[in-house]
């Protein structure tokens, strides 16, 4: 039982690790990008379609990711290009995604496809409690490979140095040379691509078929998980674990029928979100670390 509910919470935590260090290389950058919830649901829409036309859960994910990376260069496209509001524009694509998904995923629903196997690795599999985190699908196994690359390339290489750069003070970057609007560009649909495989992450291992509107609220998770995580990839991965196993909790506590209202359970994870931001305000200042340009545009032309 304990083992079943491990892996539970694990997989729960993957679309949120997914997504949310996707957000975090893109609030580096200096942009902030609310639109997550409509790139999961662009995300989990494709994945689903994708895997149901082709028999390839393999191709689903890849297709997820793609559809995520689309719907994240229109963002691009205005906050970059037009310099449009970045808090506006976010939200603007949260309620398009949230659209179109649903009018493409109308033709799926009640459709049901085979999911993502297992990756189930000999030995160390076997072993009490441990052999839990060898018995996951290849997306739970890459997400931690990826928040481990993003600590890598954010922290120790040059396009890492640049990017935090950019985040910090994009007019001193802009005057060393670098290329702010490239730089966060790529950052922007690494994001998009991430959250898309967060997304496809739902229909293809979590829940083996499409509805509308199946990412519940993970996207805004996945965005105070960055706050969360104080903009560090390793915590993002602790904390998405952490907001996991709330949601399992709420299940679990339905499953065994404590006399606890429903709806109180179901809003568990949305109110632990807004617990862990208010417990790391201090002093009626949020002591973040976040990027000093978070959210302002940058300008070529002053």
């Amino acid at each position: 039982m304990a083992e079943a509910l491990l892996i539970a919470v694990l997989l729960t935590s993957v679309p949120l690790i997914l997504a949310a260090t996707g957000e975090l290389v893109a609030e580096k950058s200096g942009v902030l990008n609310l639109g997550v919830e409509g790139m999961m649901l662009m995300g989990a829409v494709a994945g689903f379609g994708v895997a149901s036309l082709t028999g390839s859960a393999y191709l689903g994910i890849i297709g997820g990711g793609l559809a995520g990376m689309l719907i994240s260069m229109v963002f691009a496209i205005f906050v970059l290009g037009l310099a449009t509001n970045q808090v506006a524009t976010g939200l603007a694509l949260t309620i398009f995604g949230t659209g179109l998904s649903g009018l493409i995923g109308a033709p799926l629903v009640g459709q049901a496809i085979d999911g993502l196997p297992q990756l189930i690795i000999p030995w160390v599999s076997d072993l009490y409690i441990i052999g839990v985190f060898f018995q996951l699908d290849i997306m739970a196994y890459l997400s931690v490979l990826l928040v481990g690359l993003t600590a890598y390339v954010l922290n120790y290489t040059q396009f890492g140095l640049v990017l935090r750069s950019v985040g910090i003070n994009h007019d001193s970057a802009h005057a060393l040379g670098y290329p702010v609007l490239r730089v966060r560009f790529i950052a922007v649909l690494f994001g998009g691509f991430m959250a898309g495989l967060g997304g496809a992450y739902l229909p293809l291992v979590l829940t083996p078929h499409w509805s509308e509107g199946m990412t519940s609220g993970r996207g805004w998770i996945a965005l105070a998980l960055v706050v969360f995580a104080s903009w560090r990839p390793w915590r993002v991965a602790a904390g998405a674990v952490l907001f996991g196993g709330v949601t399992i909790m709420q299940l679990v506590g339905q499953a065994r029928g404590w006399a606890i209202p429903s709806q109180f359970l179901s809003m568990l994870p949305y109110f632990a979100t807004i617990l862990v931001l208010v417990l790391i305000s201090k002093g009626g200042r949020v002591q973040f670390g976040a990027p000093a340009h978070l959210g302002r545009n940058f300008l070529m032309i002053r």
